[in-house]
């Protein structure tokens, strides 16, 4: 059970080798994402009037985050996992698959990975704007927190399916394609409203190079308590507990 299962880690793993170059798989990893999604979103708003907020650039986005982060995850898939993602880090945490320090490892490395992609984005743009995510008009905070937690948990869902499950098979060959597929069918499903986060790390780098605070709050509570409910719930009903036999293939 995922409770049983957590575990706070040991101080000197904060200094194990492996654990050094997760973080920094991390860092790198996130700084690729990160640059590549918000630098479309800088990009569209540069060659078009209506940026992002126009349903060709909601496309554009979906499409520019869902391949940047089909590539983050495979490149550091095999050193850190790939998370990416403080709401993956905290969701693989409350499902007993990663230590509380290394989780806090991941957590520092992704933050830092996104203020200084947003920092090198403002540099090589000549100073343009690093979008923080805001609310669109007529959607409130509670709004925007229910549509994080769906979204995350939709997304930490199915990090768990193709990649953390031990029964995957050869599902996880294709588990950051289908991550970066979620992450893309968030972004049209919810872009239009609050920004489709999912990801405290990616809100947290603009916000800081811009210095717009405005309800960030909703994009740390939302994807956190989405990851969590989606790491409780795989564990539980899916991981910790054998729900079924699987038929022998001669019987299909």
């Amino acid at each position: 059970m995922p409770i049983r299962d957590i575990a706070i880690g040991r101080p000197e793993e904060a200094t194990q080798p492996d654990a050094l170059k997760a973080a920094l798989a991390e860092f790198i990893c996130t700084l690729i994402f990160v640059f590549a999604g918000e630098g479309s979103g800088m990009a569209f708003s540069k060659l078009s009037d209506g940026g992002p907020s126009t349903p060709s650039g909601l496309v554009s986005a979906a499409l520019a985050h869902a391949f940047a982060l089909f590539v983050a995850v495979s490149v550091g898939a095999n050193i850190s996992g790939g998370h990416v993602n403080p709401a993956v880090t905290f969701g693989a945490f409350i499902g007993g698959n990663i230590s509380l320090l290394r989780g806090i490892m991941y957590w520092i490395a992704q933050l830092l990975g996104s203020v200084v992609a947003c920092a090198l984005l403002k540099f090589a743009t000549g100073g343009l704007v690093t979008s923080a995510f805001a609310l669109s008009s007529g959607v409130t905070v509670w709004n925007a927190f229910v549509f994080e937690i769906v979204m995350t948990f939709g997304l930490v869902y199915t990090v768990y399916a193709t990649a953390i499950d031990p029964k995957k098979g050869s599902l996880g060959t294709i588990a950051p394609l289908a991550i970066g597929f979620i992450v893309g069918a968030n972004i049209l499903a919810g872009g239009a409203f609050d920004g489709a986060s999912m990801n405290p790390a990616v809100s947290f780098g603009p916000a800081v190079v811009s210095w717009t605070w405005t309800n960030h709050w909703v994009y740390w509570a939302g994807p956190l308590v989405g990851g969590g409910l989606a790491g409780l719930v795989y564990e539980f009903c899916f991981i910790g507990h054998s729900t079924h036999e699987q038929l022998p293939s001669t019987d299909y």
